[in-house]
Parts: C-alpha cells; structure tokens; sequence
C-alpha cells in the first residue's frame, strides 16, 4: 500500500471495468427476460426475475471461494479462472432449451464472475486504504455504473437485429477483451511475501479473523439489507416499467435514468468523502434512503400506481441515497480487514448477497400489479439499516469517550 496515494485513472478504468462484465451480464439481459422466457417455455412471467436473482446467488457464494484463494495465489490467476468457469456457464446458457438449466447456468456465470467483482475490491484494498480508498472506490463505482446506464438500450438493440442469444455473445466478447486489458497491463498487487500459505483451514481463520470486527459485520448486514432491496427494483423493473406501466422500448431509457442517479450520487461522493468522511456521509445517505420510501408508501398506501413522472421522481430520489451508500459501506467494512483483504471482500460480499437474494425474490414475489410492495421493501431494510448506524455512532461516541 502506497505511503502517499496518488490517483492512477488506468487502475481505476481497469478495477471498473472488471466490475462492469457483472453489471452487463445483468443489466443487458433485462429487456430480454420475456424472450427467454417465452422461448423456455416458462408460463409464469414471475419466474423470469429468477434469471436475474440466481446471479447474485452464485456471486454470493463464488466470492466466498475466490476472495480466499486469492489471498494465497495472487489476484490476477483466480480473475482468469473464474473468467473461464463464466465462460463455459455461458456456453450453457446459449445452447439449453430448458428454463431450469438455463438458472443453473446463470448461478455458475455468478460463480465465475464473482471473482473480478470480488478481487477488484482487495486490489483496491490492496493499493489504497481509509477515505482515499473510500473515494477510489466511488470513482471505480461511478465509471462502473456507465454500464448499467446504456446496457439495456444495448441489450435492446440486440434483440432488435438478432435474439437474445445474442446478449450473451456479446457479454464474452467484452468480457475477453477486458481480461486481456487486464493481463497486458495491470501488475500484481498482492506482493509473494504478503501472500498467506494456502490451507483448507484459512477459510476458518480468515472467517474467525473478521469475525473479531464489530463494525465490519454490521456495516456488511446493512450492505445485505441495501442491496437486497435494491436487487428487487434491478428483478422487477422489466416487469414495472414494461407491463405495469406498458411502456415498452421506453423501457432502456428509464432504467438508463435511475442509473444515471446513483452514478451521478457517487461522483458527488467522491468528491466530498475526503471532507466530510465516509461514516458521516453513509449514515446521512441512510437516513435519506429510508425516508424517500417511507414518504412513497404514505401516500400511496392504497397500492394505486401514481404516474410514471412521480415514480421516476421517487426513483431518482431513492437510487440517489444509494449512490452514496454503495461505496462507502464496502470500504468502511474493508478498513480494518487490509491483512486479510481477499478473504474479508469474500467475506462481506457472500453475506450481503447471499442476504439479499431471500429479500429480493421474497419482496420480488408481491411486485405484480403494484409498485407498493418494492417501496415497502425499501422502508423496511431503510429502518433496518438506520438502526444499526445508530448503534454503531453510539459505539463510536463510547469508544472516543474512554
């Protein structure tokens, strides 16, 4: 880790980058769920959000196998052998004529990709730390959230001149070509001696390691609570904008919009967390994000959908809070973990996703003909998460006092 931190554009492009083959693999399939759908034979349009939750579960789980070895192998191997589990995944995918293997494979395409979103993060930890990285961090979620602003007009314009087949060639083609840029210029960051002495038990000893970190547990839960509640609006929005609301290929552009707002919420974190500090800011963006949605469900508390303007408005409102929120709870649980930064990314990544694909596909299920029961959702896990940031400032203010 570098004594004076200097900002390096091609890591922060590359760390992105990494990150941003999750986010297309996601967002680009979105306005193609119904086509897969009606060409699996799958009867209940609900059942399409499980091509999206699965996902986040195999992203769940493959951080939690990735991020350890990468503490004993170095980070750039196990970013090429989890490209290559995500490519054959995605070979299944193409070529499978049945919904239930086409969810295995999106698990296993989770699986693989979990290893660039994940060592993204303890490269990160690994060159900076305290609000720099924290700052670093929301200028690496900033340039990745590009991505999910313009993929589905991409995924779009693919089912336009093909199918959805075609969404997935794409994605490895991109995805190749990130990981050669990648394996052309991007050093090693976790130095031989720095490595630890691979052994079953360092799942053990890296788990019991975290687990002596009050706040990077509670600030983990809260990343649970948040990303749960957001991964029903990302399972959902298909299904709000395009047949709620019948909009249809207006569909790209409004999700592109509440995209731009968390993008633009983490540019304006970037620029003020060296100030004001990533705990302030995070627990200020909290009290927001539970706000905004408790105020939706107030007023429309009959279930009644407002108009599209006034969604949108509240969306904008909410994902706003959540731009501030994203980058900063990951690098505050990742502060006190530098020693053990593969494993403790690993860590805080399978417990947060693993949290939210239960709240996700439970709050996912009630989301039919109503936008109610996602603010519900919101207000919840917003109160959840705002308790826990008072506890955590009241540990704070006990610590400085003695």
């Amino acid at each position: 880790m570098q004594n004076k931190p200097t900002f390096k554009f091609e890591f922060i492009a590359l760390m992105a980058s990494l990150m941003s083959i999750v986010a297309l693999s996601i967002d680009a399939l979105l306005p193609g769920l119904s086509d897969i759908g009606d060409s699996l034979g799958v009867t209940d349009p609900a059942d399409n959000q499980l091509l999206i939750t699965m996902i986040f579960l195999g992203l769940g789980f493959g951080q939690l196998i990735f991020g350890p070895l990468s503490d004993s192998f170095g980070r750039k191997s196990m970013v090429y052998f989890g490209f290559g589990v995500f490519v054959v995944a995605s070979i299944v995918c193409v070529n499978t004529n049945n919904f239930e293997v086409m969810i295995i494979g999106r698990i296993f395409q989770g699986i693989g990709l979990s290893s660039p979103r994940t060592i993204a993060i303890a490269m990160t930890r690994d060159t900076y730390s305290g609000d720099f990285m924290a700052k670093i961090l929301s200028i690496i979620v900033m340039f990745f959230i590009l991505v999910p602003i313009v993929a589905p007009t991409f995924g779009q314009l693919l089912l336009d001149f093909f199918d959805w087949k075609a969404i997935f060639n794409a994605n490895l083609i991109i995805g190749l070509l990130i990981v050669l840029w990648f394996w052309q210029r991007q050093p090693e960051t976790l130095k031989i001696k720095n490595r630890i002495k691979f052994s079953p038990k360092i799942f053990i000893t890296g788990t019991k390691e975290f687990l002596k970190y009050n706040e990077a547990i509670a600030l983990t839960f809260v990343s649970g609570f948040i990303t749960g509640s957001f991964m029903v609006y990302l399972s959902t929005s298909q299904q709000i904008f395009q047949e709620q609301y019948q909009l249809g290929e207006l569909f790209p552009y409004i999700f592109a919009s509440t995209a731009f707002s968390v993008g633009f919420a983490t540019f304006t974190n970037s620029r003020l967390v060296i100030r004001f500090g990533s705990f302030n800011i995070a627990f200020y963006a909290t009290i927001a994000y539970a706000t905004v949605s408790i105020l939706y469900v107030l007023i429309f508390h009959n279930g009644i959908n407002p108009s599209i303007h006034v969604l949108v408005a509240f969306f904008l409102m909410q994902f706003f809070a959540v731009g501030f929120l994203f980058g900063n709870l990951r690098s505050l649980a990742m502060e006190p973990l530098g020693h053990i930064a593969g494993i403790g990314a690993a860590i805080n990544g399978f417990v947060s996703t693993v949290m939210a694909v239960p709240i996700a596909n439970f709050i996912g299920s009630f989301v039919k003909t109503s936008v109610l029961p996602l603010f519900m959702g919101f207000s919840v896990f917003g109160m959840l998460s705002l308790l826990v940031f008072l506890w955590l400032k009241s540990k704070r203010k006990q610590e400085q006092i003695v």
